[in-house]
């Protein structure tokens, strides 16, 4: 990642992209958001990797994000999608089935994004779940092996799948969930991951984007007085953490 500083195409929600960027940044990647109709595909042919968030889809980000998922499928250009509090608002579940057709690399969510985007819940309280990693795991399996994807179920202990291995990664902590952009970001950074993961497979990536992320949010939250200096204190771990240092702390189990 440091080495290589993937540029990170994010087309998000418009709460999230300073932190967004700044994770990417502290990571080492080099972020980007290009959301504009008749750019967007462009970019997304160039970059090393490109998050779709759905979390506030104007009508010209709707049109930016078609264009961009068009731009890297034509480039092959690796693409996650956060389905953000889809279920119960239509215009961000009808895109979301529709973008899912193009097969991401990845796909992200909470339990509930990810049981609606598989036809088998009605979503959360906005971007709050209402069930469990466990309760969306045949969701999430049907997914991955639908779609080709890698998906990621996140919660206290996330749940990552390829639609044959089950990946669980017990590293986070609370504090992220309170701070504006905790999950956003993630996203972003799973595709810088899977920018600069060579010959590894994409589950790979995203178990080690999750690892990383979460091993961080951990030395942050050993300093914070609360989720303004956690905030600070996340960006920090983000840029100082070392491969030894997040492969010492990585909790990780797999089955298959």
């Amino acid at each position: 990642m440091r080495r290589e500083s993937p540029l990170t195409h994010s087309i998000t929600n418009n709460v999230v992209p300073n932190f967004t960027a700044n994770a990417l940044l502290a990571l080492g990647a080099a972020p980007a958001m290009v959301d504009i109709v008749g750019e967007a595909g462009l970019f997304a042919a160039v970059a090393g990797g490109m998050l779709i968030n759905l979390g506030t889809p104007t009508p010209e980000q709707r049109g930016a994000i078609r264009e961009a998922v068009a731009g890297a499928t034509a480039s092959g250009t690796p693409w996650v999608l956060d389905p953000v509090a889809i279920g119960s608002l239509p215009i961000r579940t009808e895109l979301a089935h529709e973008v899912a057709q193009a097969r991401p690399t990845a796909i992200r969510g909470n339990a509930s994004e990810i049981l609606a985007l598989a036809g088998a819940g009605s979503g959360g309280r906005g971007v709050d779940s209402a069930d469990s990693p466990d309760s969306a795991a045949p969701a999430a399996l049907s997914l991955a092996r639908r779609f080709g994807s890698v998906v990621a179920v996140s919660g206290p202990e996330d749940l990552i799948t390829d639609g044959s291995v089950v990946v669980r990664v017990a590293n986070g902590h609370e504090l992220l969930t309170r701070v504006t952009g905790g999950g956003c970001a993630l996203g972003a950074v799973i595709a810088a991951f899977l920018a600069v993961r060579g010959e590894r497979s994409a589950l790979e990536a995203v178990v080690a984007a999750h690892a990383v992320y979460g091993v961080a949010a951990e030395h942050a939250a050993s300093r914070a007085e609360g989720p303004g200096s956690f905030a600070a204190h996340f960006l920090d771990a983000l840029a100082n953490v070392t491969p030894d240092e997040a492969a010492a702390a990585a909790r990780i189990e797999t089955a298959s």
